[in-house]
């Protein structure tokens, strides 16, 4: 008999254990209270626009590359990418833009046009990002994190005393570059991890390396595709998914997972893998005696941000936008510390536009324009209409310097999107949109465990768990569940 397991959300860690939990063997259903796939990554189809509502940065491509090799698959067999060049655009003034440029020696040179010297430097900031990336990638991000005994490795360790881990990222970055605009360039990977560039660790330079080694990457038809196509190779191994199927309870009876409840009634089940929000499913769909964590512990974890996004469609081109556009024409450090250190609406955000209709002519009805705006903003807050009201007009005005258009009379469709959608959509702590803050004291171990230590069968996958917060960490997320229950499930087996 094949064991049954149900799956909690149909996100990309959700997913991602699906697949794998399937091809070995299991009967696998997935259940997602949204009427999409995708969790964050869900699109918008209106008015002939296609718009992602959540990841819009393609990064890692081998990550995606690995997962769909599980499977004798590749991504090409699903949707096409295509590298970005220039990668993205910096904006640090009305007069001041940079198109950084994709290949290593075009960065190269247009650092050494910044700053002398500055190419040389970044090709040793590069080579120690490579190791780190080696070493966190390949190495840490596959450890399922229940021992610190796991991380007692002579390689691991080696590894991690040649590089500089645990130096702050602002001082790691400063010790190459003397350019401010270089140095917050560097430093804006990490601003969505959750803490300051003075308080990341410098292991996250990797993040450096997978933007400008491995590259900026764009599927086209948008992140929809890629979801797409990971749900086509989890019911090609078996899995079921069934939509607007919210889960109400984990049932366990005598210490053990019997299945859940939904509003159609009982789904039993001897494994239950919880890929919707870890908070959530322990204070909401869990009894209280089966919690591991108590609310005292949630109120002390940080969290990495939440947004505001606007999703908006102009029935004209727009000039001066690439794909990927950053807005750093504010200080980076007073968005931050109205992120991480007093949480409040920023009062000069920094702002963040995509506009994939400059690459992909498909997401966008013929001449016009699909933008994604986004400001990042601490989890929690109060986002009332005339808050949303106000960033939206923050935002048209910012396009319309930038542009010379004056964009508010060209649009022809808003929908904005913050905590409180996070919050009802899914569940999401305090509306987070990226999980759980990458902290040395929220790393590996010290984060929620993927295995619940008092209900057997319970386990947990997505971003408040390890590997932590990212479209690859989530893949990686699932896959991690899958092999725990590969060794902790004698059915566990792989087809012929």
């Amino acid at each position: 008999m094949m064991e049954r397991v149900v799956v909690i959300g149909a996100g990309f860690a959700g997913i991602s254990a699906a697949a794998s939990l399937a091809k070995a063997g299991y009967d696998v259903t997935v259940l997602e209270k949204n009427s999409q796939a995708g969790g964050r990554a869900r699109v918008i189809r209106e008015q002939g626009f296609t718009f992602d509502m959540g990841p819009s940065w393609y990064w890692m491509p081998d990550v995606y590359e690995a997962w769909f090799a599980r499977f004798g698959e590749r991504p090409a067999d699903h949707y096409e990418l295509v590298r970005l060049d220039p990668s993205y655009q910096v904006v640090h003034s009305i007069s001041d833009h940079w198109q950084v440029p994709a290949g290593r020696d075009a960065l190269r040179a247009f650092f050494e046009k910044i700053e002398p010297g500055a190419g040389a430097a970044l090709d040793r900031f590069l080579e120690e990002a490579r190791k780190k990336y080696e070493l966190g990638m390949g190495e840490l991000v596959h450890r399922p994190s229940l021992s610190w005994m796991e991380f007692a490795d002579p390689k691991l360790i080696s590894g991690m005393l040649g590089t500089s881990v645990f130096r702050s990222m602002r001082h790691h970055v400063a010790r190459y570059f003397s350019d401010e605009r270089l140095r917050k360039l560097m430093e804006f990977p990490v601003l969505f991890l959750g803490a300051t560039p003075e308080r990341t660790p410098a292991l996250y330079s990797l993040m450096n390396y997978a933007d400008m080694a491995l590259g900026t990457w764009y599927p086209m038809g948008g992140m929809g595709r890629v979801v797409d196509g990971m749900v086509a190779v989890a019911e090609a191994q078996g899995a079921l998914f069934h939509f607007d199927s919210a889960v109400k309870e984990v049932v366990v009876r005598n210490g053990r997972v019997a299945g859940v409840r939904t509003g159609s009634g009982e789904v039993t089940a001897e494994i239950v893998v919880a890929a919707a929000d870890y908070h959530h499913v322990e204070q909401q769909l869990l009894a209280k005696e089966h919690r591991c964590h108590t609310e005292g512990y949630w109120d002390t974890r940080v969290l990495a941000p939440s947004s505001l996004l606007l999703y908006l469609g102009f029935n004209t081109r727009l000039p001066n936008l690439e794909h990927h556009n950053l807005f750093f024409d504010h200080s980076l450090d007073a968005h931050a510390h109205a992120i991480y250190e007093q949480p409040r609406w920023p009062e000069e955000p920094l702002m963040y536009f995509c506009v994939p209709s400059r690459t992909d002519r498909t997401v966008a009805p013929e001449g016009h324009e699909n933008v994604f705006a986004l400001i990042p903003v601490a989890p929690g807050l109060a986002d009332s209409p005339l808050v949303r009201e106000h960033y939206t007009r923050l935002i048209l005005a910012r396009l319309t310097g930038h542009t010379g258009i004056a964009v508010e009379d060209h649009l022809v469709y808003d929908r904005s999107y913050c905590v409180s959608d996070f919050e009802n959509d899914y569940n999401a702590f305090r509306g987070n949109a990226y999980g759980l803050a990458n902290t040395l004291r929220q790393t590996a171990v010290l984060k929620p465990s993927v295995k619940s230590a008092k209900v057997r069968g319970l386990y947990f996958t997505g971003q408040l768990t390890v590997p932590g917060p990212g479209v690859p960490p989530a893949l990686i997320s699932g896959q991690l569940v899958a092999d725990l229950i590969h060794r902790e499930h004698s059915s566990y087996r792989q087809r012929a």
